[in-house]
């Protein structure tokens, strides 16, 4: 009687590892916006950053009142949900956060009447600078090190001669 249940034991382990094992061995679901997941580390900073007592003063001194944190400690844990275990509602629940957090980020975009939005970029964008703005970028940092590189003019730091550095 014990070896029969010993057997039982034994067979029921085999089952459960070969059960586990499938599991590891299966690639996860694919769930779609999978890119907008951010690294778990950005969400526990975002949750930090915004509890943080320069941040509440910064809220408090904006808006009157301290902001509501506790979605930033929700995708915290979700992130990590779906990083460690495969969680799909996680996911699905962090991707929509993230959906709404763009949303509210571009609805002041797409509210916008006061600016007429274009269709295509103007006929004379690529036109030739004014004579004074070309006059002032003649000795600009940026120009001189441009026509370095494309040998129109010697470099203007030598490597060959030493240098010495006093920290």
């Amino acid at each position: 009687m014990a070896n029969s249940n010993t057997e039982t034991n034994y067979n029921s382990k085999k089952e459960n590892e070969s059960v586990e094992e499938q599991d590891i061995a299966q690639p996860a679901e694919k769930v779609e916006d999978e890119w907008m997941i951010r690294r778990c580390a950005v969400y526990d900073d975002e949750y930090s950053d915004c509890t943080s007592f320069k941040a509440r003063f910064n809220q408090y001194f904006i808006f009157g009142k301290t902001l509501d944190c506790t979605q930033w400690k929700k995708d915290s844990i979700n992130c990590y949900k779906w990083k460690d275990n495969q969680d799909l509602k996680a996911a699905n629940e962090l991707i929509e956060s993230e959906k709404n957090r763009r949303k509210e980020r571009l609805l002041p975009h797409y509210m916008n009447d006061v600016w007429e939005k274009r269709k295509a970029p103007p006929e004379d964008w690529n036109k030739p600078l004014p004579e004074y703005l070309q006059k002032e970028y003649e000795y600009t940092y940026l120009n001189v090190k441009s026509k370095e590189m494309k040998g129109e003019i010697p470099p203007s730091f030598d490597m060959n001669v030493p240098y010495c550095t006093v920290m």
